[in-house]
């Protein structure tokens, strides 16, 4: 029984050495930049270090941590960091390791970008933002911007409603000076431009602040949104936003397109005139006033509208094609008309006004079709152009334009 005991620690020391010896040997190979070696190693012997007594297993779990970070890993890595602190490990490199992971993980999601990676590129910021929520909340706000790249929407809604609940506005500060003898100047570190005030070696130095985020996130909540169709949430992001910076366009625009979603059309046209007091050479502008005033049956405003957009942008299509549309409303009514008068004296001469004004409607619209023609042969207008050349009688405009029908 006694050199069964023996028998059976000597098994258990030898077990242990071994254990000890291996983890030795999977760490010189990781520090010698064998990566695979290291990992094989730790892989070929799982059975051995099953019985691993504390101070091994955290070995082993620190080793496993730096691997997969090597190897790109980076959630598995931070995941086995945090298990390492937690079991008791205090190795004096590690918060220079994490600082380590936090780079790595952020420089890999600089390159997923620069491949239009989004998808790949949110969840790394957000990971290393978590490493350090404290310090690290820019890397949420571009997750938060990735994710929309990437068209996950509801991701991108998470990261920002955190922002937003944490009130965060990215406010940064830039430092710049000229080198003495020099024209240009360049930007300096915050404690360079500290040292360098004290010195002769710069001057002109300035600071420059970023404008807050905290505007851009609530704008960006509203518009996911209103995309998702959740107009109550929407308007109340975007009224809150509004608050922060009443006078920023896109905001003015999402909260009329909202209105517009609601069918509030005398809302909607108060925010557009508002956005143009911000932007009065914006033809969008302009288009859309005259749309709402369209279908409000104020026929004078639209074409005003309409008339000032393509007085704004000449290649705006749909200005031209709206404005001619309106005018052309009035042939309706007129031809009705035509069509129930009879054959005496007063009803032919009433059909001979009416056949004038409905020319001169046509004629009012001609201009305004040759024009938007010449400018990229629009086929809606070459059609209608083409038919209004038939009624007046122009034979000549009319084998134009029919030459010009695709």
């Amino acid at each position: 029984m006694k050199k069964y005991l023996i028998l059976t620690l000597i098994l258990f020391i030898n077990i242990i050495n071994g254990q000890k010896k291996e983890i030795k040997k999977a760490e010189k190979l990781f520090e010698s930049g064998d990566v695979k070696g290291a990992s094989d190693l730790l892989i070929n012997n799982k059975n051995l270090f099953e019985s691993a007594d504390q101070k091994v297993l955290i070995q082993k779990i620190y080793l496993e941590a730096k691997i997969d970070q090597v190897n790109g890993k980076f959630q598995s890595s931070y995941d086995k960091y945090k298990q390492y602190a937690s079991l008791g490990g205090k190795d004096i490199g590690y918060d220079d390791q994490i600082i380590k992971l936090t780079s790595d993980i952020v420089n890999s999601a600089i390159e997923d970008n620069a491949e239009n990676r989004y998808s790949d590129s949110a969840p790394k910021l957000y990971l290393a933002y978590t490493i350090n929520p404290e310090t690290n909340q820019d890397y949420l706000y571009y997750a938060a911007g990735n994710s929309v790249s990437g068209q996950d929407f509801d991701t991108a809604l998470t990261y920002y409603n955190l922002l937003k609940e944490m009130k965060y506005e990215g406010i940064s500060t830039r430092y710049f000076a000229i080198p003495a003898g020099e024209e240009e100047e360049v930007e300096l570190s915050e404690s360079e431009y500290n040292v360098y005030k004290k010195t002769k070696q710069y001057t002109d130095f300035r600071e420059e602040t970023s404008e807050s985020r905290y505007p851009e996130i609530i704008k960006n909540i509203a518009l996911i949104y209103a995309q998702k169709g959740d107009n109550d949430k929407a308007m109340e992001a975007v009224k809150l936003a509004r608050e922060a910076d009443p006078k920023d366009l896109n905001l003015i625009l999402t909260e009329a397109n909202l209105y517009i979603q609601l069918n509030e059309n005398d809302r909607f046209e108060e925010l557009m005139k508002e956005a143009i007091e911000q932007d009065p050479d914006n033809a969008v502008l302009y288009f859309n006033i005259g749309v709402v005033n369209a279908q409000k049956g104020n026929k004078t405003d639209a074409i005003k509208y309409y008339k000032k957009t393509i007085e704004l942008d000449p290649n705006f299509e749909s200005g031209y094609l709206n404005l001619v549309s309106l005018i052309l409303q009035g042939e309706s009514s007129i031809v009705e008309e035509m069509n129930g008068l009879g054959t005496s004296r007063a009803d032919n001469a009433r059909y001979d006004e009416l056949k004038t004004e409905r020319e001169n409607l046509y004629k009012e619209c001609v201009p305004i079709l040759e024009k938007l023609v010449n400018i990229n042969q629009n086929q809606e207008a070459v059609k209608t152009l083409m038919n209004i050349y038939g009624t007046l009688g122009n034979t000549e405009g009319f084998k134009k334009m029919k030459d010009l029908v695709k």
